[in-house]
């Protein structure tokens, strides 16, 4: 019995040392978890931005948050750049380089992400450029100039397994909408709407013509040149207006709430597409329409989105951006707020959202490179909403309906818009996955 006793306590002794062992090194491992969190968390993320017309929101952004570093600032408008470069120089200790030709910083290891403010139609190109060099990718909306587009910046994305956020910042100001909507505050929701209203005036009249020193054959990248077009006109912002350069205001500003709406009603893409209208307030070089009504039908449910580009039609207000109508009321969501009415239009509660600008949308895409979040726009998600965009200039330019699948977005049958799916790029200048 002594003998078994000692063989006992022997065995007693080895479990205790043992499991201690275990104990210890799992508090170790525990700790060295903890601190490899904090020096991620506390890690100064680099970046880049690239384009200082609505980059220099970015770059007002980037500066407010915490161990970010803005390392490079990228224009093609001498003038932008020197601009962008002593805002930062204002507010960051450390130095920030200028250049013209945004390729020229990719090879820099220690850059972590690239944010990119160009035209539409070098989104996609250069965050292609930029995910095959190792970067993480804050793009603006729309990501893409064209259906094809859309398809290679997600499928860049997915080969190179890099961070890929989409600048519609309503999928961060909006959450708590969303989420309250999918609650079923209102019950089953069946249609939702849309606007969009501003006072833009006539254009390509040369009052934004481009200062002789841009450099054209970077700003145009890998678009060819347009027949007959002089295109300096229109360089600051009126590109938009012209179908070789832009998408419109569908693509320009419809993204946004065509985004919230398909977010909504979680849907992927919808079986037929209208978009009806026409540039009815002035006689200039706008080809895209001013005024119109894109109508998205899903089977089960449907929105739409109405656009009144040149004329504010404040007689008639809507009460927010985005608006859901269910069984119980109507949801109505504007960028900080909601507000929920019964079926008869009697407001019955109304909430702030947390908003918080470009610095909260940009912040969760920074806290998504370090580990400590989720992208709140993956571009997955951002690019099916950009489709929505795509599909509706579809059935404009080709003037007809679009009828599509709505598990993949591919148009169905109809070879006048298989015609738009893709473009043509400059040689030398093809983006390629």
């Amino acid at each position: 019995m002594a003998g078994g006793s000692d063989f006992s306590s022997a065995m007693n002794r080895r479990s205790f040392l043992h499991q201690s062992t275990i104990l210890g090194a799992s508090a170790a491992l525990s700790a060295a978890h903890r601190l490899h969190a904090a020096d991620v968390a506390s890690r100064k993320v680099k970046v880049a931005v690239v384009a200082l017309g609505r980059g220099m929101a970015h770059v007002q952004a980037l500066l407010t948050l915490p161990n970010v570093e803005i390392k490079y600032l990228a224009e093609v408008d001498p003038k932008r750049l020197e601009r962008g470069l002593k805002v930062v120089a204002d507010k960051q200790a450390v130095s920030c380089q200028g250049v013209t030709d945004f390729r020229t910083f990719l090879d820099d290891k220690e850059l972590d992400a690239v944010f990119i403010a160009t035209p539409n139609f070098w989104h996609t190109p250069a965050a292609m450029l930029c995910m095959q060099a190792g970067k993480h990718v804050y793009v603006e909306k729309p990501g893409s100039q064209n259906p094809h587009e859309a398809e290679m910046i997600v499928a860049t994305a997915e080969k190179y397994g890099r961070l890929v956020q989409m600048g519609n910042q309503r999928r961060t100001w909006m959450k708590p909408a969303i989420e309250a909507l999918h609650g079923g505050i209102i019950g089953q929701v069946n249609f939702g709407r849309a606007f969009y209203y501003n006072t833009r005036k006539a254009v390509g009249e040369g009052a934004l013509a481009a200062d002789p020193e841009i450099n054209m054959d970077l700003w145009k990248g890998p678009v060819p040149d347009e027949a007959g077009r002089d295109i300096k006109p229109f360089v600051h912002y009126d590109w938009h207006w012209l179908w070789h350069w832009g998408n419109g205001e569908l693509g320009n500003n419809g993204i946004h709430t065509l985004d919230i709406l398909r977010w909504g009603l979680k849907v992927e893409y919808p079986e037929r597409i209208t978009y009806n209208g026409g540039r009815y307030w002035y006689k200039d070089a706008q080809e895209t329409p001013d005024t119109g009504s894109a109508v998205y039908d899903c089977g089960k449910v449907g929105f739409s989105w109405e656009c009144s580009s040149c004329h504010p039609r404040a007689a008639e207000k809507p009460l927010a951006e985005v608006m859901f109508y269910g069984e119980n009321g109507t949801m109505a969501i504007a960028r900080d707020s909601y507000a929920i009415y019964d079926p008869k239009g009697k407001m019955i509660s109304e909430e702030k959202s947390p908003g918080g600008g470009d610095p909260a949308h940009m912040g969760n895409f920074i806290d998504s490179i370090r580990g400590e979040a989720k992208l709140n726009s993956p571009i997955v998600e951002g690019q099916k909403s950009t489709m929505l965009c795509h599909l509706g200039n579809l059935a404009y330019r080709t003037g007809s309906m679009i009828h599509c699948d709505p598990q993949t977005g591919k148009v169905k049958d109809n070879p006048a818009a298989d015609k738009l799916w893709s473009r043509t790029y400059r040689e030398g200048w093809e983006p390629k996955i």
